[in-house]
């Protein structure tokens, strides 16, 4: 090992001084992540492939180093949220954390070791030297955990939906204002998913809201119980880190053969003294995306979009237009608008008010988390009974977002947008001219173009599975490294080119010639 810096546990503080500058966090571009990505999915598909062809373990070793060498670097160049760690000088450290409770762990290990020491040690460059290098005999440093440490199956991860329930939590010896959120993996790396609502002042806070999560690879899911803290004056500078206390913490593993095919399963997790009461259901990735026609004629989930933009004699459905509205009125400075799922009840409760034809719709809309109007927005797209971007012209957009030459790539890509029939074309402009100006807020939601194309690239484009591919045993692990992941990858890349695009066709400048036709 290199020594760049160090600080006596004695001396080091996880609070700087109100004067403290800044922190610069060095962003790595979405796409040059998503490279890594492919390249570990292809990397994972060789592997796969020389095993069942039974080839020579020298070759699978290769394989499975240049995987290492990805995933290390994947896990170098992806997390974001600081860890900034100070001396008695006030002179602070950094580290990059990929996930809030990761950085919890850093903060309660250093807390430990802090408390078994009590005398700062006088090292000179040479102790100090020696002392790095020993650490090299001791088994404390361990590889990343990812599918490298996994010989026996770099394919493990579950792909589909996960339906969480937060149910209650018990253990509290005070009245607290509490909320959990919810993080699972993907590719190695965790992130924030979901958030309940605040229960306000309460030793025995009862949510009972459910969430909707999709799974990429996915091997665990966490859960952070956090105090709400409601001193705006307290912020911390340099990651926008307020003062909400985590209360606790846990975690339980994703398992396949325990979660496929069953109903609702309850779960505890133990953390701290406190007990939160989960229940959860998987769906696989060939059973979540069926796009099955629906029954009732005269709603809008699961109905043609030519249908009912002909039965409301508009050119972009209603519930696009009211949930956008509302939308743009109230979220688009929403952290993680799009990509933190909201309650899933809140969701099916506007799914009923839409199919209904409720008058109160608007209302309900108003009085709802913008999360949840987000994910009645994503719930239509994906419940279409054909992706907006049509069956038929799916493998033609796939193919063209391939081309390398510029020209004739925008040529390909717009002659075949311009061939989706008239209400997918129109609802498709309206939508991304909404997810520009949401992306405008960046610097406040978090929500860049490449995000906003990785949430809706696979709603938008990605034809319902067929019951062909179902896998004869369903108990059979779904490949991480099969051609899936590369399929979504490429249905982002169709999407972030249309929002990157600047000669794209712009909706109508008089909004109500859009909306509104009297054409039938």
């Amino acid at each position: 090992y290199d020594c760049k810096w160090y600080i006596p546990l004695t001396e080091l503080t996880f609070q700087g001084p109100e004067e403290t500058e800044p922190l610069t966090i060095p962003q790595v571009p979405d796409e040059e992540l998503d490279a890594i990505k492919v390249k570990i999915s292809h990397l994972r598909s060789e592997i796969q492939r020389e095993k069942k062809a039974n080839k020579g373990s020298k070759a699978i070793d290769r394989l499975r180093k240049k995987l290492y060498e990805q995933e290390s670097l994947l896990l170098l160049t992806c997390p974001s949220m600081p860890l900034r760690l100070f001396n008695r000088n006030s002179k602070s450290y950094s580290f990059l954390i990929s996930s809030d409770y990761e950085r919890s762990d850093w903060r309660e290990i250093i807390k430990e070791q802090q408390k078994k020491c009590v005398k700062t040690p006088s090292l000179t460059s040479m102790e100090l030297q020696m002392l790095t290098s020993s650490c090299l005999k001791l088994q404390t440093v361990h590889h990343i955990p990812l599918s490298f440490n996994n010989e026996e199956d770099e394919s493990s991860g579950l792909y589909g939906f996960l339906n969480v329930i937060v149910h209650s939590a018990s253990g509290l010896k005070q009245s607290l204002n509490l909320y959990c959120t919810l993080e699972v993996d993907s590719f190695g790396l965790f992130s924030n998913k979901a958030k309940t609502r605040v229960y306000r002042y309460t030793t025995e806070p009862k949510w009972n809201e459910e969430f909707e999560i999709e799974l990429e690879g996915s091997q665990t899911l966490r859960l952070l119980c956090y105090e709400k803290s409601y001193n705006r004056t307290k912020q911390n500078k340099d990651d926008g880190e307020n003062t909400d206390r985590i209360m606790g913490k846990g975690q339980i593993p994703l398992d396949l053969q325990a979660l496929q095919g069953k109903d609702w399963q309850r779960t505890v997790i133990p953390m701290n003294g406190i007990q939160v009461k989960l229940s959860i259901k998987f769906t696989t990735r060939e059973f979540s995306l069926k796009r099955m026609p629906s029954e009732k004629p005269l709603g809008v989930f699961g109905i043609k979009i030519s249908t009912v933009t002909k039965r409301e004699r508009s050119k972009v459905p209603y519930i696009v237009r009211q949930c956008l509205e509302e939308i743009e009125r109230r979220g688009m400075e929403e952290v993680g608008i799009y990509r933190v799922s909201g309650v899933a009840t809140d969701i099916q409760a506007l799914k009923t008010a839409f199919d209904t034809n409720n008058k109160d719709v608007s209302v309900m809309m108003s009085e709802m988390d913008v999360n949840a109007i987000a994910g009645t927005l994503k719930l239509y797209f994906r419940e279409l009974p054909e992706p907006l971007f049509t069956d038929e012209l799916y493998p033609n957009f796939a193919g063209g977002i391939t081309l390398t030459d510029s020209v004739a790539k925008e040529s390909c890509m717009l002659n075949l947008l311009l061939s989706l029939p008239e209400p997918n074309l129109v609802t498709f402009l309206f939508l991304l001219d909404h997810l520009k100006r949401v992306a405008e807020k960046e610097s406040v939601n978090k929500m860049s173009l490449h995000n906003l194309a990785t949430v809706f690239g696979p709603t938008l484009l990605r034809p319902a599975e067929k019951d062909s591919k179902i896998p004869s045993n369903p108990t059979q692990p779904i490949s991480m490294g099969d051609s899936w992941s590369l399929e979504v990858m490429a249905q982002v890349q169709v999407l972030l080119y249309f929002l990157q695009l600047e000669t794209i066709p712009t909706p109508d400048s008089k909004r109500q010639s859009i909306l509104f036709s009297t054409e039938v």
